[in-house]
């Protein structure tokens, strides 16, 4: 069934069952903040670090022009976690070590990130991000949307500066990618009849591509056989995915002064994603009528009420298991890379991924 229609007010439902039961997303074994500290621990000063990756990130995106400098400053409230980087460096430092092009690399694809996220936000008409405005609500969609330009082609502009045409391919290859997820999940907005494995196909091009190659950028740059690189690939793939899917738990359950951006946003846009696929596809025909209804009618209040029913499903634990295959899967791809502090990391960082709260 595909429900294409414009938001309108909820048809009456009958009242749902009762209130939300346990938490679908656990607390997580490890903070963000302890996670990157033991990061930066593990990396040290070699080749500058995590440090370093900012100064070339600021460094990049410097201007004379005030207004884009505002911008710039705002933007990089975004960049949070910084995953993507410490995933491009612990890949480097678990096989052949750090060298000086590494956090000009991880800058790049820390760029393609935000850009990614400045454009969500504009499309999802979100507010918050990382607790704080995002740029189309702090001023509108026309600066965000260019903003987010302005950040891509930077991007490829710091990437020519490595002297790599490989580079800037595979670059130019999963910003392309990740565009193609986004343009496929808009074309499947509202239909109600989405597979789990077309959902999971939409996953892999607009997170997982991204996440891939920070990975394989770190392995490679490092000197790494094409084995390794391609664990690492697969590594970063089935890390990316099961990080989507815990996000998108969290947009259905998560508490928002804990998560730190606007919530909901899925439902709100029509986008299925797969504890909702589970509850269609498992739910009692009576339910799974109430619950199109409300999925097809969204407003502010759907969320809510699509939480008792899934509550009562078992749409949550299967979502957690599915992300939970994808972790395990994502750390046995190391097995092929040597034991170290820094691999110990990754599969740190691989639990940590479904753990998470924000």
């Amino acid at each position: 069934m595909s429900l294409l229609s414009g938001r309108s007010t909820a048809p009456a439902v009958p009242t749902p069952p009762s209130a939300l039961g346990p938490e679908v997303v656990s607390p997580a074994a490890i903070s963000p903040e302890d996670l990157r500290r033991q990061v930066t621990q593990v990396l040290g000063e070699q080749g500058g670090g995590l440090a370093r990756v900012v100064a070339e990130f600021d460094a990049a995106l410097a201007s004379p022009n005030p207004f884009l400098n505002d911008l710039v400053q705002h933007a990089s409230r975004f960049r949070g976690k910084m995953l993507r980087p410490m995933l491009l460096l612990l890949a480097a430092e678990a096989t052949g070590g750090q060298r000086p092009m590494h956090p000009r690399l991880a800058a790049v694809v820390e760029m393609v990130h935000v850009a990614t996220l400045v454009h969500d936000d504009v499309l999802d008409e979100a507010d918050v991000r990382r607790h704080v405005a995002t740029l189309n609500s702090r001023w509108n969609n026309e600066a965000a949307v260019l903003f987010g330009d302005y950040l891509f082609t930077q991007a490829f502009r710091l990437a020519a500066t490595t002297g790599s045409a490989d580079v800037c391919v595979q670059i130019g290859e999963v910003c392309a990618n990740v565009c193609g997820g986004e343009l496929t999940q808009n074309r499947h907005r509202g239909n109600l009849d989405l597979d789990e494995a077309t959902y999971l196909q939409i996953v892999e091009g607009k997170t997982a591509e991204l996440t891939a190659l920070a990975c394989t950028l770190g392995a490679g740059e490092a000197g790494a056989s094409d084995d390794v690189v391609a664990a690492f690939d697969t590594y970063g793939r089935k890390l990316g995915i099961a990080f989507q899917i815990a996000d998108d738990l969290l947009d259905l359950h998560g508490v928002p002064g804990e998560v730190g951006k606007t919530l909901g946003s899925d439902v709100q846009k029509q986008k299925l994603t797969l504890p909702l696929i589970r509850l269609l596809a498992t739910a009692a025909p009576a339910v799974r009528e109430i619950v199109q209804q409300l999925l097809s009618h969204p407003n502010e209040a759907t969320a809510t009420a699509l939480r008792s029913y899934l509550a009562a499903s078992d749409a949550g634990q299967y979502t957690r298991r599915r992300a939970g295959d994808f972790v395990r899967e994502a750390k046995e791809a190391l097995a092929i890379v040597p034991a170290s502090p820094a691999r110990e990391l990754l599969e740190q960082i691989a639990d940590f991924a479904i753990a998470r709260r924000r």
